[in-house]
């Protein structure tokens, strides 16, 4: 029951060190280096964000990838999305992949409960405020 995947994490860090490069693009092998995350999982996320919208990519020599949306009009629950979905505590907190009682479950109820107050407390921060 992880709320922010690696893949967002990630993305939240490649987004902040992009802005700490304005005027120029940030490459995806200095990113990896910079922030010690593997060059295959940068690229993966940087085609994410450039194809879904917060960054934009040049090719070639001198390419790389420019922020075409502040930090602070980015907002975490739309980087959530793009990588992992909807909040979501997952299904069941026993494990269970399908149960007989999911629909009079009270656990169930706890954990929508709980999404929705996630959703919630999420819904206006930013990037930039992180």
């Amino acid at each position: 029951m992880k709320l922010i995947t690696r893949e967002t994490d990630y993305a939240i860090r490649i987004l902040k060190a992009i802005a700490e490069k304005p005027g120029r693009s940030a490459a995806s092998i200095e990113l990896s280096k910079e922030l010690g995350i593997p060059v295959a999982f940068v690229r993966k996320i940087l085609q994410v964000l450039a194809r879904k919208g917060p960054l934009t990519s040049t090719k070639g020599k001198g390419g790389g990838f420019v922020l075409t949306t502040p930090l602070d009009k980015i907002l975490l629950v739309d980087i959530m999305i793009m990588f992992q979905g909807p909040v979501s505590l997952g299904d069941c907190l026993f494990g269970k992949k399908l149960c007989g009682n999911r629909a009079s479950c009270s656990l169930r109820c706890i954990i929508l409960e709980l999404e929705g107050t996630i959703r919630e407390r999420i819904k206006n921060v930013t990037i930039a405020s992180l």
